[in-house]
Parts: structure tokens; C-alpha cells; sequence
């Protein structure tokens, strides 16, 4: 075998490689356990670069992420959009964007970072889905009707969702010792950042009911399962799904919904932004902006009502 002339591109990579993806990955994790990410964002880390890989393997893409180039990332976009929805697209480039970005400052990548230029995919923005005053009766009137232990605690999740605008995680997160009359202290955030909600009165009323009925048990999560076990994401959302599903619903009856609800009904109540902000948890308000939107009749209702020219003598 000739050594003259220029090495290969293969030969290249051997000799200028740096890091493995094992490596790579393990550097990442680690780093975002230093940063005391939740374990919920890492497993996320670890679910998107997995389909990454995937994603090459399927593409016939023979590299290492380390070695991915631009073109390599928006070979795999277009891929990606015959497959999945723009959102989950864009959720699989914040993981790949946060993985280099790291690589990146760490001086471990072959070249320059191949996201530096990659754009999140611009999307249709919908309308997002709220409860109106008479489906939330519906919803709360059909709850308490079963008089039952999980009954009780639903209804209690229920209005404490609708009322606060908390996450489900955030909710399931709650101890007794957090429930202080009509305060709630919020420690379960998604950043970090504790914080408190005030519930209402109903909302004060269903909750104190509930924790009668919870009594004393081995540990302090508030809402628990048939079991005395501390309740999980996943039994909320399938029993707020039976509850869509009996009630023949339209619209969805998710802990997704219920925040975007609160949002609608403070805003349209008169609240500012920055208290809305600061009552969701939302570090950045650029973020709230989401939530203070109005949707459908209620902007038809506003234009009309802030409308000038009907004034005019025209």
C-alpha cells in the first residue's frame, strides 16, 4: 500500500478524531448533571440523540454524530418531515443544537459547529385549545357525581389546575406540608425556581376535602393512587382521558389544556403579563406570550370593542 499523497477522508477522520459518541454522550450527561437539569430534560437528551442515530442509520449516513456536518443535519430534517409533525422536528433540533453547543464550548468538535447556522422549522401557529365557564361545570359536575376516593382527589386535581395554572408535573410534585390555607407552595418546577400559587376558595374547599379522606400515610405527596402510592403523570392524564371519552367531548381534557385555560381566563380578566408570568413560572416572557393570546370570539369581541370608526360620523 502507497503512504504518499493525501490521506483519505476516512484516514482523516482517524487522525483528527477527538471523540467518540459514547464519549461524546457521556461528557454531555454528565455535564448536565452538573448543571442539576431535571432528570426528566436528560432522559429527554438521551431519547432525541438516540433517534438521531436512528435517523443516520436509516439514511444510510456511515458517521459518527461528532462527525456530523451541516449538510449531514439538514439531510436528516428533510427526513425527518416525511415522518414526524414540525413540532417534534424542532424538539429533536434542541436537543441536537444543546449537544453541540456543548461539544462546541468544550473544544470537542472535529470542525465548527455544524447547528451554528440550523433554524428551528417555522410552524402554522394554531389556535390552542380552552374550556369555556359551562365545560368546566360539565367537567366538575361529572367528576364529583362517581363519590368515590379517586373521585374526590380528581376533582381536587381538576379545579387546582384550572385555578392555578399549574404543570402536571408541578401538581403530582405537591406534599401536605405544601398546602398552607390559600397558599401552595410550588417546589417541583421546571426551573429550579420555587414559587406560590393561590387557589380559591372552591379550589381550597376540594382540596381539604380530599386531604380528610387522604389521612396520614408513610409518605407526604399529596395526591396519591388507590394504593397510598404517590400518583404519576401517566394515571392523571389516562383518567382525564376516560373522563374526555364519557363525556363525549370535542376538545381535549388534558393538564396542557387546563393551564392554557387558566392563562386565557386571567388575561381576559384583566391580569398583566408579568403576573401571569410570574404565577406560571415562566423565567422569560417572551414564553408567556403563548399563553396571553386571545383566541377566536374573544378576539372578535376585543375588535369590536376597542374598534373607533363605529364612533365616527361617517
Amino acid at each position: 500500500m502507497s503512504r504518499r499523497g493525501q490521506l483519505s477522508d476516512d484516514e482523516l477522520r482517524i487522525v483528527n478524531s477527538k471523540i467518540t459518541d459514547d464519549e461524546a454522550f457521556k461528557k454531555f450527561v454528565r455535564d448536565c448533571h452538573l448543571r442539576n437539569l431535571r432528570p426528566s430534560t436528560i432522559k429527554y437528551y438521551n431519547n432525541e440523540l438516540a433517534a438521531v442515530k436512528t435517523g443516520l442509520v436509516e439514511l444510510g449516513i456511515d458517521k459518527e454524530v461528532v462527525e456530523l456536518e451541516q449538510e449531514d443535519i439538514e439531510t436528516l430534517i428533510l427526513h425527518l418531515k416525511d415522518k414526524i409533525k414540525v413540532v417534534s422536528i424542532n424538539t429533536r433540533l434542541r436537543a441536537i443544537k444543546a449537544f453541540f453547543n456543548y461539544l462546541d464550548k468544550n473544544k470537542l468538535l472535529y470542525s465548527e459547529n455544524p447547528t451554528k447556522n440550523i433554524k428551528q422549522l417555522r410552524d402554522r401557529q394554531k389556535i390552542v385549545e380552552t374550556l369555556d365557564d359551562n365545560e368546566i361545570v360539565e367537567v366538575a359536575r361529572h367528576i364529583k357525581l362517581q363519590k368515590t376516593f379517586v373521585g374526590y382527589r380528581d376533582i381536587a386535581i381538576f379545579l387546582l389546575m384550572i385555578d392555578t395554572g399549574i404543570r402536571l408535573s408541578e401538581c403530582i410534585g405537591i406534599k401536605t406540608d405544601d398546602v398552607r390555607g390559600n397558599k401552595i407552595i410550588i417546589r417541583n418546577t421546571k426551573n429550579l425556581k420555587e414559587r406560590t400559587v393561590y387557589p380559591t376558595s372552591k379550589t381550597q374547599d376540594a382540596i381539604d376535602k380530599y386531604m380528610k379522606l387522604r389521612g396520614q400515610l408513610h409518605h407526604k405527596f399529596l395526591f396519591v393512587n388507590n394504593e397510598d402510592e404517590p400518583l404519576q403523570r401517566r394515571s392523571v392524564q389516562t383518567r382525564f382521558e376516560k373522563y374526555k371519552e364519557q363525556l363525549k367531548f370535542k376538545k381535549q381534557l388534558s393538564p396542557h389544556v387546563f393551564r392554557h385555560t387558566y392563562a386565557k381566563r386571567s388575561i381576559m380578566s384583566g391580569m398583566d403579563a408579568f403576573s401571569l408570568a410570574a404565577l406560571l413560572g415562566h423565567s422569560d416572557l417572551t414564553v408567556t406570550k403563548r399563553y396571553v393570546a386571545l383566541w377566536g370570539e374573544d378576539l372578535e369581541e376585543k375588535a369590536k370593542k376597542f374598534s373607533s370608526i363605529n364612533r365616527l360620523k361617517i
